[in-house]
């Protein structure tokens, strides 16, 4: 077994325990959702009900296609890194905003501050997402020339 082999186990040993990560963290948030529910007075917040769809859709559905269609280069890139900090920093932040407005709108009041967690995550988000695609692109182009060079 050479080094490369080892690599590219512990990169998919990686992802998949990201996704795990992502997975449970969804079943929490549904978990909060019905906990918060049952103190709620009746009352119930559609973004408090929703809010374990940013680490479902945003966390588990992402890096499962990460898993599948990106080649195993994309995870040694130096920036890779800045990827998936600022990406799952954004997805902390977007869930957190939600459960946050969802607690306001449960106990009747509102905050302007609300609307500053969403812009904060969706720009993590959106910053990750242009690093990965830089990333891929940078991966193809190695490709491209190692192909040339055979």
């Amino acid at each position: 077994m050479s080094i490369l082999d080892t690599k590219k186990k512990s990169q998919k040993k990686q992802i998949r325990r990201t996704i795990w990560s992502y997975l449970i963290v969804s079943i929490l948030m549904i978990v909060i959702n019905k906990v918060y529910g049952l103190f709620g007075h009746g009352v119930h917040s559609a973004v408090m009900t929703w809010m374990f769809l940013y680490p479902l859709l945003g966390g588990v559905l992402l890096f499962i296609l990460m898993d599948r269609l990106l080649p195993d280069t994309t995870t040694r890139f130096s920036g890779y890194r800045l990827f998936y900090n600022s990406y799952n920093s954004g997805i902390a932040v977007l869930t957190t905003g939600s459960f946050l407005k969802g607690v306001f709108d449960i106990a009747g009041t509102n905050s302007s501050y609300i609307a500053l967690f969403y812009a904060v995550g969706w720009l993590f988000i959106v910053l990750g997402l242009t690093v990965l695609l830089g990333l891929i692109l940078k991966g193809r182009k190695i490709c491209l020339f190692e192909e040339r060079e055979q």
